[in-house]
């Protein structure tokens, strides 16, 4: 690498200068907050651990995504972390051991291969909220709502739509129908891109009866307003496991509606977003200003198995970054400082000590120092003996 080239970071990886490294981790702090009043409790897990300890439980939807390294102590392979979900996952199934539901909470850097999406970076501050142990609608209508608070936390702008699936309308449609394993992932695919004709050909060829072709023709299109849960019930009244799963997601839309104001809901019965460890309710929080989830999750029961513990779950999370850049919030400017003379006058670091002590940022000039000109807009000063702050 060439000398003036030293400085630069490698494509879609990125840093925080001020003041959005302090916007970043003072809202960091805020939600941590948040999460803490419900009940839920921080942990933080190694940047860096076994790698199939980080890809357990979720097949090859992280693997391509995982930066790799050997250890150079043991020899075995390790994986700098892409998502923190099985980490906590691990954690509560090998170290907390807990009998009831467990909530717990996260936030810190993970790094990508490559990024999400065209507006992510590769090093995300990835913040989310976990609860195990509990199976039922309950928990899921409180992480979504906690996921909708933290948004309104954060002071996201604009209206939020929270985008509501369920991975086992897909699943019963691919036992249903009887597609191998290659055809079930390629018409995964053809559904991510919503690529409509191309799926009506490819179903057309595959031979099935008129009710599967039907079925996998019209799930594509089954997206929008509560009407198309009616014509999911229509579609499907035939089977009794699909019928449910559609009346189940029904009635945690209105739970979710009732309980968190503002909301607004839409449903999308083909989204597969992480299909191969999801295995209920999947969802995800947007607004108009915004091209991209805010925030996702959904119920991932099966995770823990691998680490001898399979209790349900469920689960979201989100980049803090992101939702710093929509929010309205932003912290108290630099500019706010008061700016203190030099010396070691005992009264004069008395009023620097009170100050900092009642919340405000002081700096303390050095020897020689000449401020920037616009940096402060008040000073310490000493008025009748006694160091006031004044307006400079």
């Amino acid at each position: 690498m060439a000398l003036a080239d030293r400085w630069l970071l490698p494509d879609g990886i990125m840093e925080l200068l001020p003041p959005q490294a302090r916007q970043v981790e003072l809202m960091r702090r805020k939600v941590l907050d948040l999460y803490d009043s419900w009940g839920y409790d921080l942990v933080m897990p190694p940047i860096a651990e076994h790698l199939e300890s980080l890809l357990t439980g979720v097949g090859h939807d992280l693997d391509l995504n995982t930066f790799k390294i050997t250890d150079r102590m043991s020899g075995h392979t390790l994986g700098v972390r892409a998502d923190m979900t099985p980490q906590v996952a691990r954690i509560d199934a090998h170290r907390l051991r807990t009998e009831g539901p467990s909530r717990l909470c996260y936030c810190g850097s993970v790094l990508h291969t490559h990024p999400a999406n065209m507006l992510a970076s590769r090093n995300p501050v990835q913040l989310g909220a976990e609860l195990f142990g509990h199976a039922g609608p309950d928990s899921d209508v409180e992480v979504i709502a906690l996921m909708l608070e933290t948004l309104s936390v954060v002071g996201v702008q604009g209206p939020i739509s929270l985008d509501l699936g369920h991975v086992a309308v897909f699943s019963r449609l691919m036992q249903l129908c009887q597609l191998n394993q290659q055809q079930q992932s390629d018409y995964q695919e053809m559904l991510q891109r919503k690529a409509l004709p191309e799926i009506d050909r490819f179903v057309a060829a595959l031979g099935l009866d008129a009710r599967a072709t039907d079925w996998l023709q019209t799930l594509p299109r089954l997206n929008g307003s509560a009407d198309v849960l009616v014509q999911a019930r229509e579609l499907f009244a035939e089977d009794t496991e699909l019928v449910q799963a559609v009346d189940a997601l029904d009635m945690l839309a209105q739970r979710v509606v009732q309980r968190c104001e503002g909301v607004s809901t839409y449903f999308d019965l083909s989204e597969l977003r992480g299909y191969h460890y999801h295995t209920g309710v999947v969802f995800a929080a947007y607004t108009p200003s915004y091209g991209q989830a805010l925030a996702k999750g959904g119920r991932y029961d099966n995770i823990g198995r691998d680490f001898g513990r399979a209790r349900p779950a469920t689960g979201f999370s989100a980049d803090l970054k992101t939702l710093i850049d929509l929010s309205a919030s932003r912290s108290v400017a630099s500019g706010n400082a008061v700016l203190a003379p030099a010396g070691e006058d005992d009264r004069l670091q008395q009023a620097i000590r009170r100050l900092r002590a009642d919340g405000e940022r002081v700096v303390q000039q050095l020897d020689g120092e000449i401020s920037e000109p616009g940096r402060f807009r008040r000073q310490l000063v000493l008025k009748g003996g006694d160091w006031v702050v004044t307006d400079l």
